[in-house]
């Protein structure tokens, strides 16, 4: 029996808001769960990809635990403080991956987690695990994310590959509308791609 398709998200700007330190001008992704801000568009559109019969999971790179940055802790506390609150806004979310390796590296940073791996996009090894725990029909499947790394990642696995365009993005707008590295739907919000994706499952040649 064929299993379900499954809609494997990424975190940090594609599901939550990155954070900026209004102080300092420093950048960086959410490591506590009082950093979570998820973005507009984000539950809509998971759940109407949930309403359409898709499993949906998360497919994370986080390397700060192997640059010193942050602690696997935090990392884990902050992914499944996500997962709770997409739970509570009816959503459930089947699976989570987040790779905590780097190829160089930090001071300070976790040495078991610095060097080459198979898991940190643009590789598939996240979404191949995905696939196999969820059981998923990969032909319908699809990876969505906001940059390169996760289109690389979708193509690589052979899923459907879906881009959060935000309009703020200009260095993305090569791979809106590049031959080889363009995604299959692209949208400023989650919203917009996941009614592309529903789109195209209705007519598949859209």
């Amino acid at each position: 029996m064929t299993g379900s398709p499954v809609a494997i998200l990424d975190r940090d700007g594609t599901l939550v808001d990155i954070v900026r330190d209004e102080e300092i001008g420093a950048i960086s992704v959410a490591f506590h769960p009082s950093q979570l801000r998820i973005l507009d568009g984000v539950v809509e559109g998971l759940l109407a990809l949930q309403a359409a019969g898709y499993l949906l999971a998360i497919a994370t790179n986080q390397p700060g635990p192997a640059k010193g940055q942050y602690t696997a802790e935090a990392v884990k506390k902050t992914n499944d403080a996500l997962v709770e609150q997409l739970k509570s806004r009816g959503i459930a979310i089947a699976c989570v991956k987040a790779c905590l390796h780097h190829p160089q590296g930090g001071p300070g940073g976790d040495a078991s987690l610095v060097g080459p791996c198979n898991c940190r996009k643009p590789k598939a090894g996240m979404l191949e695990e995905i696939l196999k725990e969820t059981g998923a029909d990969r032909a319908r499947s699809w990876m969505i994310g906001d940059s390169r790394a996760d289109l690389d990642a979708a193509r690589a696995a052979k899923l459907g590959a879906g881009l959060v365009f935000a309009n703020n993005r200009c260095e993305l707008c090569p791979l809106r509308d590049g031959p080889a590295g363009s995604p299959d739907v692209h949208g400023s919000s989650l919203r917009e791609v996941a009614a592309q994706i529903l789109a195209r499952a209705v007519s598949p040649e859209a």
